[in-house]
């Protein structure tokens, strides 16, 4: 039991730091809510547009977060996993297209490069992951036996039925 409580706990700071992540700067002090979703996976890669907020890096967090809350509520460390690989698969993704329509990324101390936002969300990934593997889970049913019939020949009788010969 405390372990599925720490996973929990461990997965809802995961899903928090997730949904927190798109609205800090990811990229040269541009925001996770700036970029559309459409982008990582179409077209010339990452533009200048800018994004509605149901359109953009928000909308995959609140997904893992709701994978999280069910996976709380049902204490299945497949579900924690599975929010943490989307939290992680999209912050690799969008470095990805970043990388390839910047020519490639670069970490600046003056507030260029890559932001607290990235971090937030591998940090989130890697929470929720940790989470999966700290939860217990729920506890498997044991298989009930077959009741045993006594009636019939067991290996006590050595003739195959009946009483034992006298």
């Amino acid at each position: 039991m405390i372990r599925n409580v720490l996973g929990s706990l461990m997965g809802l700071i995961g899903a928090a730091a997730a949904v927190w992540s798109p609205f800090r700067a990811w990229y040269d002090g541009r925001r996770g809510r700036d970029y559309r979703v459409e982008e990582l996976f179409s077209g010339p890669g990452i533009t200048g547009d800018g994004a509605s907020l149901w359109g953009s890096l928000l909308l995959p967090s609140l997904v893992a977060a709701l994978l999280v809350l069910f996976a709380i509520v049902r204490r299945s460390r497949l579900l924690m996993a599975l929010a943490g690989v989307v939290v992680l698969g999209f912050a690799v993704l969008w470095a990805v297209r970043q990388g390839q329509a910047a020519g490639g990324l670069s970490v600046g101390s003056d507030g260029t490069g890559i932001g607290d936002g990235v971090a937030n969300a591998f940090g989130a990934g890697a929470l929720l992951l940790l989470a999966a593997v700290v939860m217990r889970g729920r506890p498997r049913r044991a298989r009930r036996a077959l009741p045993r019939d006594t009636t019939g020949p067991g290996p006590e009788y050595g003739n195959g039925g009946g009483p034992a010969p006298r």
